[in-house]
């Protein structure tokens, strides 16, 4: 192979990947893997080296640029450490960019999974070419990357962006540590915990639901199971998700009063159940934030899809490696 290119290692609490790619992302070998966290932090390090270097080696090291690292926080983007993610239990301070570094020989760089997937979605998918960019995960949790004037904004101590924290309601569903928070109306988790508490009320009323036949069973509610009764035209599953996209709305709306982007891409749920959420955090945004900021700020889902994780780590190499 001639051409120079790049790897993206994705650290997740499930599963990890090496994934090899040139700078138009083109593809060019992948290797996943389990990460089984209950073997601790080294069984899964050791692998992903292991794999960089087979991967280097099979398509030649003198044409490997840098290496990409997305992981979830809490870390430390400067030094290169991984610091104490929840879904990683024992990756204590885990000098991950020493180790590539060290391994291979080459620049390596580091960033949350969030800023990771804003690079993505900046470079390769529904942001390119805009120059004030936001990227909300929407998944289990809500995470953001915030792209400014150009390039990632990441705090001063890569803390930029967690809105998942932000109090939009005195009371609601916790999550992120937090009653009534952007992540518990805005998440996967949020809107399982909204359906929850609608499905008991609707017990005690003897209300029948279409999507869960017994009481005993609503704590077992998921998001995926809200949607697919949605998708069947359930009324309450499309009132949870009119809750959801009203609070994601308010949201929004201080988002772009404190930053007037031109853009917010929304990954997962919304890209997903888009026709659900989308009436209702368009008529919060219309209500809530600056006319003119509003009237400039597109909110488009991720166009990456399934295929971010790979895009996101491989953009952390290139872009990394561009600023150097």
């Amino acid at each position: 192979m001639d051409k120079p290119f790049y790897l993206g290692i994705d650290i997740g609490g499930t599963k990890c990947s090496v994934i090899a790619g040139t700078k138009d992302m083109e593809i060019l070998r992948k290797v996943t893997f389990p990460t089984e966290t209950d073997k601790g932090p080294y069984h899964a390090i050791n692998l992903l080296l292991n794999h960089a270097e087979e991967t280097a080696n099979a398509l030649g090291r003198t044409k490997l640029k840098a290496a990409g690292i997305s992981c979830g926080g809490p870390l430390d983007s400067k030094k290169g450490i991984v610091q104490s993610p929840p879904n990683l239990p024992g990756w204590d301070n885990i000098p991950i960019v020493r180790l590539f570094k060290e391994k291979l020989g080459i620049p390596a760089y580091l960033q949350n999974d969030a800023n990771a997937c804003a690079l993505a979605e900046w470079k390769y998918g529904a942001g390119k070419g805009t120059g004030n960019m936001i990227f909300l995960t929407f998944g289990t949790g809500m995470g953001g990357g915030l792209i400014l004037d150009g390039r990632l904004y990441s705090g001063t101590n890569d803390l930029a962006g967690e809105v998942g924290h932000i109090r939009l309601a005195d009371d609601g569903p916790k999550a992120y540590g937090k009653k009534g928070s952007f992540e518990g109306f805005c998440s996967g988790t949020g809107i399982a915990l909204i359906a929850k508490k609608m499905l008991y009320e609707k017990f005690s009323l003897s209300q029948p639901v279409t999507f869960c036949h017994d009481i005993a069973d609503v704590d077992r509610i998921t998001a995926k199971d809200v949607a697919e009764a949605a998708c069947a035209g359930d009324e309450t599953a499309i009132k949870i998700f009119g809750i959801s996209g009203e609070y994601l709305g308010k949201g929004l709306a201080v988002l772009i009063d404190i930053l007037n982007p031109e853009m917010i891409v929304i990954g997962s749920i919304y890209a997903r159940c888009r026709q659900f959420i989308e009436p209702a955090c368009l008529e919060a945004i219309r209500r809530e934030a600056l006319e003119p900021a509003g009237k400039v700020c597109r909110i488009v889902p991720s166009s990456l899809g399934d295929q971010v994780g790979d895009y996101a780590s491989l953009s952390v190499a290139i872009v990394g490696n561009e600023k150097d």
